[in-house]
């Protein structure tokens, strides 16, 4: 990717990283092995369909595994990978960033707009 030469590959990597979910996922799991409602409470904002659809995809990229206990009524835990505790430290960074530069980037987004009214 460095290059200059797209590598799909790479791209669809940091698509996932970066997506609206996979990084509130992640840093909520951070805290240790959860249950689905425990990660859709602790994210907040995210429906049980499209929670399932993004831990389903973290899941096949190695990043958190899933756990099936069959008990009644069944019980699901889910736990980062290795790999996936690898993100927890460059995500803070990035929750860091955004939480001290927030105010800043919203005030460029209100000059941009209202410049072009």
């Amino acid at each position: 990717m460095g290059d200059g030469a797209p590598d799909c590959r790479a791209r669809d990597l940091l698509d996932r990283l970066g997506s609206k979910w996979s990084v509130p996922i992640i840093l909520t799991l951070a805290a240790g092995t959860q249950r689905f409602s425990e990660l859709r409470d602790g994210i907040g904002g995210i429906t049980p369909k499209v929670l399932t659809a993004n831990l389903r995809e973290l899941e096949r990229d190695g990043l958190l595994v899933r756990q099936v206990y069959a008990e009644v009524p069944p019980r699901t835990e889910y736990t980062l990978t290795p790999l996936g505790e690898t993100l927890i430290g460059t995500y803070r960074v990035l929750q860091s960033w955004t939480e001290q530069h927030l105010d800043e980037v919203i005030r460029h987004r209100e000059r941009y707009d209202q410049a072009r009214k």
